[in-house]
């Protein structure tokens, strides 16, 4: 049966009541009641203490059930949040079942239906005597243990209604008395209380959680990396915050799509370098700054991607700062994943500013650093033509010079050799003052003479040329993205050599003919040096750089000796399908 609506005279009527004045008024009311449940005081206020104990949301939840299901002598015990909507429940905590058992259920209650649906929409006391015979039930599934007796209370958070209290199944067999009615409403009241604290304490940590990762990333973008490394912090920094299955950084490209640049994931690669069409209608709206809310990506029409199969809520955030959008950040969560709250969003949003400022002013940081390093490499190019060559072409006349006036035929030979040696130099300088004055737009599209540059202009700041060899056809073969992430790798293993290595000579080898452990075609960097090798403890963001982005391709990296004496020197593998 159910029990009627509280009287005015109810001491426990379902109004909303401040916390403070709710406790005071729920403790009066129990003054002048029978014996029996003055009896049960000490009981009442022992869970009450037990509730109002801890910070923690979900800790306290759990606090509530099993507190719950002791006063009132239940089985079982429940609660059901409403979600933001109002429309069903966005978590569902029980005590009484063991895991087995929840397992053998399967899918928790989502409220959109039945019993509980009912009490969402009119959130009020309800007892029953058997709650299969209410005609708002729709049955158990498979393997749910039998319920009969049932009480449902509504608890209210600072006026508004948080979820639904549940006790079911009263041990002995029998109904949910009058003063268990009693007892849980004050429960209740007392756990809207806990409840609220928990939650401003969770928004507080929330919210410090999200500061320290904008601060994170404003400082690893601010410490000089480079262009790819600061994006994958940002999508690093923003899939650990917003508890994702994945962070990804989209660019505009040229065909008016966006291109995946920067992928966070413990799933392999295969995202990198997927380009989400033009027609897509969240590219339009990202690209004008608005911010996309997804549900389920993988039924979602506007989803233009294989990759949103994986994925149900997803948050895509514009990297937006002083009206320009740079790209967009996504942020999926797992099929089945519980939806993004508005403080979610709305932290994430502020994170994803904060991020594009960061962002914007990292990039004007390089372009001032890449000035300054166009600068030096133009004297040092001034230098090199207007007094080094001059210098060893005067110096190859002079001994042209001296050659002729010697009769020694030994001394004419040796002379002659001094001089072509003197007009190879020559040559290599000119070769070195190219490169240092070769524009970063001036590069050519070849990977071979693209692979020839980087080297050249490693040469300057090490004082030797590192060696080459090509093994393939390696411009024909090799993509675009390999070749672009090859590119990098190499000048990644070239400034760790000449920054830590100490190295008198560098070999790079590049192989396009390659088989991965996965049976697939690959291209192969191989830089080795005789230098003095990784210390232990040395740091190596360099080679983990290296190594995620091998991964993100769906390849990987290593290192091992070099070729030095013994072993000594380090030697860099970076490979990825092509």
């Amino acid at each position: 049966m159910s029990a009627p609506a509280a009287s005015a005279d109810s001491p426990f009527p379902d109004g909303t009541p401040d916390s403070a004045e709710a406790a005071a008024r729920a403790t009066r009311s129990l003054q002048g009641l029978s014996p029996e449940l003055t009896s049960r005081v000490p009981q009442l206020l022992e869970a009450m203490r037990s509730v109002g104990t801890g910070l923690e949301l979900h800790t306290t939840l759990d606090r509530i059930c099993e507190t719950a299901a002791e006063l009132a002598d239940a089985h079982y015990a429940a609660i059901g949040v409403v979600s933001e909507d109002g429309e069903g429940l966005s978590d569902f905590v029980y005590f009484g079942i063991d895991p087995e058992t929840a397992e053998r259920i399967g899918r928790l209650p989502d409220g959109h239906r039945g019993l509980l649906g009912a009490l969402i929409h009119q959130p009020t006391t309800l007892r029953l005597a058997d709650l299969s015979a209410d005609p708002r039930s729709c049955g158990f599934p498979p393997h749910h243990p039998p319920m009969r007796s049932f009480l449902g209370v509504p608890i209210r958070v600072q006026g508004e209604i948080f979820g639904n209290l549940y006790l079911t199944e009263k041990r002995g067999g029998a109904e949910f008395n009058d003063y268990d009615v009693h007892m849980v409403r004050v429960l209740a009241t007392e756990a809207g209380i806990a409840i609220g604290n928990a939650r401003l304490y969770e928004a507080a940590k929330q919210r410090e959680r999200w500061i320290d990762g904008s601060v994170a990333v404003t400082t690893a973008l601010l410490s000089g990396s480079d262009a790819e490394e600061a994006l994958a912090v940002v999508a690093e920094q923003a899939r650990h915050l917003a508890d994702s299955a994945a962070g990804i950084v989209l660019l505009p490209d040229e065909e008016g799509g966006m291109e995946i640049v920067a992928v966070s994931s413990d799933e392999p690669g295969g995202a990198l370098g997927v380009i989400v069409p033009p027609e897509s209608r969240i590219v339009s709206q990202l690209l004008e700054g608005q911010a996309v809310f997804i549900d389920d990506a993988a039924t979602d029409p506007r989803v233009m991607t294989d990759l949103a199969r994986h994925y149900g809520p997803v948050m895509m955030l514009p990297l937006q700062s002083d009206g320009r959008v740079l790209g967009t950040l996504v942020t999926p969560r797992a099929r089945g994943g519980r939806p993004f709250s508005e403080a979610e969003r709305t932290l994430a949003a502020q994170f994803a500013s904060q991020a594009a400022l960061a962002l914007m002013m990292a990039d004007a940081q390089r372009d001032r650093e890449r000035l300054a390093v166009y600068e030096d490499r133009d004297r040092i190019a001034r230098d090199l033509h207007d007094l080094v060559i001059q210098r060893l072409f005067a110096t190859g006349m002079m001994l042209e010079s001296a050659q002729r006036r010697s009769v020694v035929p030994e001394v004419q030979v040796g002379v002659g050799k001094a001089v072509d040696e003197l007009d190879v130099t020559i040559q290599e300088i000119r070769t070195a003052i190219f490169a240092l004055q070769q524009g970063p737009a001036e590069a050519p599209s070849g990977l071979r003479t693209r692979v020839l540059r980087e080297i050249n202009m490693a040469a300057v700041p090490l004082g030797f040329k590192p060696s080459h060899h090509f093994v393939g056809p390696v411009d024909t073969v090799v993509g675009e993205l390999a070749g672009k992430n090859l590119i990098a790798a190499l000048r990644e293993a070239l400034s760790n050599a000449f920054r830590h290595a100490r190295a008198a000579r560098i070999d790079v080898v590049v192989d396009s003919s390659v088989i991965l452990p996965d049976g697939r075609q690959g291209v192969r960097l191989t830089v080795a040096d005789d230098g003095v090798g990784i210390a232990e403890g040395g740091r190596r963001s360099g080679l983990k750089n290296l190594k995620r982005r091998a991964e993100s391709l769906g390849g990987d990296s290593w290192y091992g000796p070099g070729i030095g004496e013994d072993g000594g020197g380090t030697t860099v593998v970076w490979q990825a399908p092509y």
